[in-house]
């Protein structure tokens, strides 16, 4: 029998599945969770708890979990499905994951890519038209083990408050959002098996870390040059998220040197660094941001993200 992988972040606790699960024991299959039955409880919970990535799925059963997966996107998606915004962040949030995690797998893949791009649209418009996505988005910890997870779960929020950044600086072009957004998920791909522990703050790095820290947006970036499917912002985006309106950035560029896309995700990576990474209160992170970093990122950005979570 053929089996495929399917991510465990894009399963449902709400949801009866339409086909078998399996996990891998000593290269066995066993059967978790039968068809018409559901991961409520704490069965999807001791999953996650457990770090487990993914299950698998006999493959003549993919057009099921495929139609599983399109019911609850579509569900989450709907202002007018019922469900709580809670219950809607989280299974967006799993499909922003379960897409950025599939690309950095493999970069070259065009489907996936384009993929990303369309959830990405999708998932500004559910952020601007939802009073509390922003909060529930955020409200959701980093606990995940996996490179590729954390860079992910990190992604998603620093996209996610580049799109509320740029609402309030009252940039709505749709294409200039989207490509806010999936620049967002993918800025830190240069990450992508590092070999360093990326997530301590800067002052604690050792110097030869700091300087391989210092490389991954270019490391990025080359990544992604030679692929004719990446738009041309999401390299810049990649390549200058690090950089510092001031010009003391690895790429040593100012503000008027750099995509003003990637200026924005800079100040959201560096708030978000602090918040995943760090474990530093919203609510005092933009203040900390402002006190440490005040002429790398410009004023209006840290007045604004302050303002997000003063009452955080």
């Amino acid at each position: 029998m053929d089996y495929i992988s399917i991510r465990v972040s894009t399963l449902r606790g709400d949801q009866k599945i339409s086909f078998n699960t399996y996990i891998k024991i000593n290269e066995k299959m066993v059967l978790y969770l039968k068809k018409g039955d559901s991961f409520e409880g704490d069965r999807l919970k001791k999953l996650k708890d457990k770090k487990l990535r993914k299950m698998f799925i006999v493959t003549d059963e993919e057009v099921q979990y495929i139609d599983y997966l399109d019911k609850n996107i579509n569900i989450a998606y709907d202002n007018n499905s019922g469900k709580d915004i809670q219950t809607r962040a989280e299974i967006i949030h799993g499909d922003q994951q379960s897409k950025t995690e599939e690309l950095f797998e493999d970069l070259n893949n065009i489907k996936s890519y384009d993929m990303a791009k369309s959830g990405a649209s999708k998932y500004v418009d559910f952020i601007l038209t939802n009073t509390d996505a922003l909060r529930s988005i955020m409200n959701m910890h980093n606990i995940d083990q996996n490179i590729d997870q954390k860079i992910a779960h990190h992604g998603i929020a620093v996209a996610t408050l580049a799109i509320v950044l740029a609402d309030k600086l009252g940039i709505t072009d749709k294409k200039q959002t989207e490509l806010l957004s999936l620049g967002g998920l993918l800025h830190d791909c240069g990450h992508f098996e590092s070999t360093i522990d990326y997530t301590k703050p800067r002052l604690q790095m050792r110097p030869a870390e700091l300087s391989y820290y210092l490389t991954h947006p270019r490391v990025g970036s080359e990544k992604v040059s030679d692929k004719k499917h990446f738009d041309q912002t999401i390299t810049n985006i990649i390549l200058q998220h690090e950089e510092c309106i001031d010009g003391s950035g690895p790429e040593k560029l100012t503000e008027a040197q750099t995509d003003p896309l990637a200026v924005l995700i800079a100040s959201a990576n560096a708030l978000d660094r602090l918040i995943s990474y760090q474990g530093v209160a919203k609510r005092d992170a933009a203040q900390m941001l402002i006190k440490d970093s005040a002429r790398a990122h410009p004023s209006q950005h840290l007045q604004i993200l302050e303002e997000i979570f003063k009452n955080s």
